[in-house]
């Protein structure tokens, strides 16, 4: 995976699928801070937040990066709990 930092061995196939769209979302920028929250979280994340991260990759790169970096909001039905992480963790990781 381009980027990753983490193996997905011992992960299972959703959580696998997860990781590597994650990487892999068609802008650089959104492939750093999607790719790194889930090389960094992809394994603790419930059942719910698994789900959650799946709708919010369907949600287009533009629309998602610009609710991530405070330049428009996100739609509410993809508002939750994770997506407040990913942003937090996205302020924190400068590179993204």
């Amino acid at each position: 995976m381009t980027g990753s930092t983490r193996s997905s061995g011992g992960l299972d196939d959703r959580r696998k699928r997860l990781l590597f769209r994650c990487w892999h979302r068609g802008t650089r920028e959104m492939d750093l801070i999607l790719g790194r929250f889930a090389d960094a979280e992809i394994a603790g994340l419930s059942e719910r937040e698994l789900a959650e991260l799946e709708g919010l990759i369907e949600v287009p790169d533009p629309d998602l990066y610009a609710a991530l970096t405070g330049d428009k909001p996100l739609d509410p039905q993809h508002g939750s709990a994770l997506f407040d992480r990913i942003k937090a963790f996205r302020a924190v990781d400068h590179d993204a």
